[in-house]
């Protein structure tokens, strides 16, 4: 998710997490991850991951790594190395 520079503080953000999260709703998936900003994803349910026994195959900062569980009881097991589809090595 992005947002332009000269559109913050408008909500668009807010928007585009609660679509993408109604999104996944609608997925057989019970965990969505997050690599993102520590202080912004939290307010939508996100929580690290790595406590939870969730990595990402790649190094970055324990507390940007998050996940939220969107079906009861997935995160109790979800476990393991988080792996992005190749499309998002290109980006």
């Amino acid at each position: 998710m992005a947002v332009l520079p000269a559109s913050p503080c408008r909500g668009m953000g807010s928007q585009l997490v609660g679509a993408g999260l109604t999104a996944c709703h609608h997925t057989p998936y019970g965990v969505v991850v997050v690599l993102g900003h520590p202080h912004y994803y939290p307010r939508f349910g996100f929580v690290p991951a790595k406590p939870l026994g969730m990595v990402w195959e790649h190094d970055a900062p324990d507390e940007a790594f998050m996940v939220k569980e969107i079906q009861k009881g997935a995160l109790a097991r979800t476990r393991g190395v988080v792996q992005y589809r190749p499309a998002f090595a290109t980006v």
